[in-house]
């Protein structure tokens, strides 16, 4: 079955960097594309980022040019490298892919950006 299981989450300074991975099984990685999303207390969850199974990549506006999505194959991961952190980004971040037309969700991993 698929399952998506996030780290790397944790307390950061504003200013400072993060590195997220979510490893990828149950599926044929290469073969499907890959979302970050985040969701604050009291907000929507928002779509942040995806990678295509081509590696074409699309980002919202509140973090592009700051977070970087990328996903090594041979090790069915995806990372979302998170720079210029922002107390604003602090959220609960999930990975999620669409499979046979179907969401999933990992468990996600709380980002904390507080000085």
């Amino acid at each position: 079955q698929v399952q998506l299981v996030e780290s790397g989450g944790g307390l950061v300074q504003p200013g400072g960097s993060l590195r997220l991975s979510c490893a990828a099984s149950g599926f044929t990685f290469s073969s499907y594309a890959m979302r970050w999303y985040r969701q604050a207390p009291g907000k929507e969850r928002e779509l942040l980022a995806s990678i295509t199974s081509g590696d074409s990549t699309n980002y919202a506006d509140s973090v592009k040019g700051r977070f970087t999505i990328s996903r090594d194959i041979a090790k069915n991961l995806v990372y979302l490298q998170m720079n210029s952190l922002k107390p604003e980004d602090t959220a609960i971040y999930y990975c999620n892919t669409i499979y046979r037309s179907r969401n999933y969700w990992g468990q996600g991993t709380q980002v904390t950006v507080s000085s």
